[in-house]
């Protein structure tokens, strides 16, 4: 299996110019919005994407968002480079999540919602790291894809979907089917395409601090938690929000701000429906 995984990442297309522009930028000190908005608006499927999500009940703005100019002025620079990042590589793996039993729309979803709880949590307790966190964030399951596409060529979609049924722990039905975590997956998809050091080891020690540089270890116990509560089969369920307050617990967080953020995030996406 590990050898098959191996070849599925090396098959992987090269990056486009879009996203090696969008990283460059992205390394910038100073970043100006306007030559963001010139990055993007080469492709329009970076485009679709920034005006879907800026417009989607998680954000709850008050009128319509129309223009990427007005999105990344809402939505903020980081925050668009993450989505307009996360389009081009979604699209460049070119696979689906039907093993899992959920669409792109969905992925998309438990990727905002990662998002919007770096925003809403994680800068309440660090202004800078909120910034490193937003990209890791939405692009931590991004191996996903190469799992299901390995599940449906072994045939063994029906199994894992029974297996995730029974456990509700998607990260543990992962490693049984595929020998390894969602998260050191996709930190080798970014490996291979020779993303920052950041993406790298702040996804891919996520379930393994005890692994973990001490440089990454803060970074991924968040984003382990942020991975809980955003669960692509049962986003912010009962049951999620509970495991994901013991590991906040374990973790040495404060709780209660995370309860808020959590309670804003939901009551956002109510007031949406």
């Amino acid at each position: 299996m590990k050898q098959l995984i191996v070849e599925k990442i090396d098959s992987l297309p090269p990056l486009p110019n879009s996203v090696l522009e969008l990283e460059e930028f992205r390394k910038m000190p100073t970043k100006e919005p306007l030559d963001l908005l010139k990055i993007i608006e080469k492709d329009p499927l970076i485009i679709t994407t920034v005006l879907r999500v800026a417009n989607s009940a998680m954000f709850g703005f008050v009128s319509e968002v129309e223009t990427p100019s007005r999105a990344i002025s809402l939505l903020g620079v980081n925050f668009t480079i993450s989505i307009a990042l996360g389009s081009v590589i979604q699209n460049l793996i070119k696979s689906d999540l039907s093993s899992y039993s959920v669409s792109t729309d969905d992925f998309m979803f438990s990727c905002n919602l990662a998002s919007n709880l770096v925003n809403t949590w994680v800068s309440k307790i660090d202004h800078d790291l909120k910034e490193e966190l937003l990209l890791p964030a939405f692009l931590q399951e991004t191996g996903k894809f190469v799992i299901s596409e390995i599940i449906q060529e072994n045939d063994k979609k029906e199994e894992f979907q029974e297996q995730l049924a029974i456990t509700k722990n998607i990260s543990l039905v992962e490693k049984e089917f595929v020998g390894f975590s969602c998260a050191r997956i996709t930190a080798n998809i970014f490996k291979h395409w020779n993303l920052s050091h950041n993406l790298i080891f702040a996804i891919g020690f996520v379930e393994d601090v005890e692994h973990c540089p001490t440089d990454y270890v803060e970074k991924v116990k968040i984003l382990e938690i942020i991975k809980i509560l955003s669960d692509i089969t049962n986003p912010l369920s009962e049951a999620n929000i509970q495991r994901a307050l013991n590991k906040a617990i374990e973790y040495g967080f404060d709780t209660d701000l995370l309860s808020k953020s959590i309670e804003s995030i939901k009551y956002k996406l109510e007031e949406g429906l």
